[in-house]
């Protein structure tokens, strides 16, 4: 018998000074069975990186040709297309054909360092397209927060993102290798 998902609830309060946001959301996340905990975070801070009321999550690792996060228009189009970690080009490709943006956020360290220097020649050609390497140090640091039940509190000032669960705080450095 297959393992099932772990379901997380976030309540997760962005305040985005950068772009005048300020919302809570209550998320309902299903983590995959081969989905880590850091994978599960970025998602979280992918969302929080780029809120919006209609800012969905898609079915995740069990879906390989949907988003992780897509904020569609009202005929269902994709706006946005957020992927997180490392998608093959083929994917990224056919998302940059389907949506008006597409954000890829890598993390890995040198996995993904790799990653990005190996597909950044192919992946330059979409001008819809951003790439945002996210350091291990950070990513790493995410895990710390996980709970199957959270309250998070993201500040986004100036460019510097801080990720909070009251007791912890993680500040989370952006390197846009692609824009």
């Amino acid at each position: 018998m297959a393992d099932k998902s772990t379901i997380f609830k976030a309540n997760l309060q962005v305040a985005d000074m950068d772009r005048a946001y300020y919302q809570d959301h209550a998320l309902v996340l299903a983590r995959h069975p081969s989905e880590t905990n850091e994978r599960l975070m970025v998602r979280i801070l992918a969302f929080a990186l780029n809120a919006h009321e209609h800012l969905t999550f898609g079915r995740g690792l069990s879906s390989e040709d949907e988003a992780d996060l897509v904020l569609n228009d009202l005929t269902g189009a994709p706006l946005l297309w957020i992927d997180v970690g490392l998608p093959d080009e083929r994917l990224i490709r056919k998302a940059c054909n389907r949506a008006e943006r597409v954000i890829v956020y890598c993390y890995g360290g040198r996995t993904a360092d790799a990653w990005i220097k190996q597909n950044l020649g192919a992946l330059g050609k979409f001008r819809n397209l951003t790439v945002i390497n996210l350091p291990q140090e950070s990513t790493k640091a995410l895990v710390d927060l996980v709970k199957p039940s959270m309250k998070l509190h993201c500040t986004i000032q100036d460019g510097q993102v801080w990720l909070s669960n009251g007791e912890q705080s993680v500040q989370v450095e952006r390197q846009t290798v692609l824009s």
